[in-house]
């Protein structure tokens, strides 16, 4: 690796631009320049779980990494982006990182506080320290040097750019809230925000509040604000999948996983299908029609995961909770939906989702679509690009699908890894025969 470093310091000796921002000092704007780091290893973008389960793969294998992380902590979207009551919705042993599992007297489905602590845990055991408080602007690929230029941002002078061989992205699908434009908004008067600025029903007692989407967190949303003396409204805008959490005695993720070792996915959705209707009834009646394809399939074909119910549904049948339409526009204080009907609501709590940032910062156009930000081969192939670019935590198939690609990336690395040194060692000459 030391060839590269003194190739690479070679150079940028020439570099003007960096010449310049070396040696410029402070700018008319206060500014201090740019400073430039090599990192012998992998560059990260994000101390999410993805990023921490990249970087102690590394580390068991040799391998050093640097993590850049935007806020200034660790898990940022659990930890800042989060409701109070927020479980993993799926048992621990399917949320674990690769080498360390969750301890055993946490419950089957860990709470937001429990796994925040889960992933703390994991970063001291692994000694991973990100770089906090660090907004990376843009990363690009130098065919010339051969390496990868990472500019990041702290405060509103200080910029490094870090050049790193490799660059992995960890930023992953729900880096940014998904809100969308409704006519109206600007006359509403009412709150109206995204549910990673929600924490708890209490501030909406007695309120009435429409939530917008219904997948696990605009379910969960509602039930939770059953619990505080709300009165929420659920929109649905689209066919979802419910599903009880449990299905005989195992948890339906579970059985699920075990089934398909045995059976065609066709006939495990039937039988999904069949056990949760003996559950839960059938849902159409409620105004949660399923699509056409089983949960399962749909899953694998556009990552649409389907709604595990943790006691919402009871709520809907009973009427705490009632179903609404597609929103048409929004008026003072009031909603009028698609089928002509408008009601008074104090609060709309929008359950839209995330999406990706990565066309924002990462100048890169074959790897990652433009438009979603995802990589464009489909799973098990998205984790590895081209000139050192990976991707991990981008599987739609959450924390699992993260393990399976940090340990591949990993183990990529390490093959380059192990190369370099290997060409960077002096060999021992035999003396000359007399």
């Amino acid at each position: 690796m030391s060839t590269y470093l003194r190739e690479l310091e070679g150079k940028l000796s020439n570099d003007p631009f960096f010449t310049e921002k070396m040696n410029g000092g402070g700018g008319v704007d206060g500014s201090v320049g740019m400073r430039r780091v090599w990192i012998p290893g992998p560059v990260i973008v994000g101390a999410g779980p993805s990023g921490l389960a990249a970087a102690a793969c590394l580390k068991q294998r040799g391998v050093p990494s640097v993590i850049l992380e935007r806020s200034n902590c660790i898990g940022s979207l659990w930890q800042l982006k989060t409701y109070d009551r927020l479980r993993l919705h799926l048992p621990k042993q399917f949320c674990e990182l690769p080498f360390m599992g969750f301890p055993v007297e946490f419950p089957t489905y860990p709470s937001k506080q429990q796994f925040v602590k889960y992933l703390e845990d994991y970063a001291e055991k692994f000694d991973i320290r990100p770089r906090f408080n660090e907004t990376v602007i843009e990363a690009e690929y130098d065919r010339t040097l051969g390496f990868w230029r990472v500019k990041s941002k702290r405060g509103r002078f200080e910029e490094t750019e870090y050049v790193s061989r490799w660059l992995i992205v960890a930023t992953g699908e729900n880096a940014e809230a998904v809100v969308p434009e409704l006519d109206g908004m600007d006359v509403f008067g009412g709150s109206i925000k995204h549910t990673s600025l929600y924490r708890s029903g209490e501030e909406f007692r007695g309120k009435k509040v429409l939530v917008v989407g219904c997948g696990n967190s605009g379910m969960e949303v509602c039930l939770d604000l059953c619990e505080h003396s709300a009165t929420p409204y659920l929109v649905v805008r689209d066919t979802v999948h419910v599903l009880p959490r449990e299905m005989l005695g195992r948890s339906t993720f579970g059985l699920s996983m075990w089934l398909l070792k045995w059976f065609p996915i066709r006939l495990v959705d039937a039988f999904l299908l069949m056990v949760s209707r003996f559950i839960l009834g059938d849902t159409a009646r409620f105004g949660l029609d399923r699509p056409i394809m089983g949960p399962l399939r749909l899953k694998n074909s556009s990552g649409k995961t389907p709604v595990l119910d943790v006691g919402t549904l009871a709520k809907i049948r009973s009427g705490h909770i009632k179903v609404r339409p597609s929103i048409k526009r929004l008026k003072r204080q009031a909603v009028e939906f698609v089928d002509g009907k408008t009601e008074r609501f104090d609060s709309i709590i929008l359950a839209t989702g995330y999406r990706s940032n990565v066309p924002s910062w990462l100048k890169e156009g074959e790897m990652f679509g433009k438009e979603d930000g995802m990589p464009r081969m489909p799973f098990p192939k998205g984790w590895k690009g081209e000139s050192g670019l990976y991707a991990v935590g981008f599987t739609k198939r959450g924390l699992l699908g993260t393990s399976m690609d940090a340990k591949r990336i990993a183990e990529d690395i390490e093959r380059c890894w192990k190369a370099d040194a290997k060409l960077c060692t002096p060999t021992m000459q035999s003396p000359p025969s007399t």
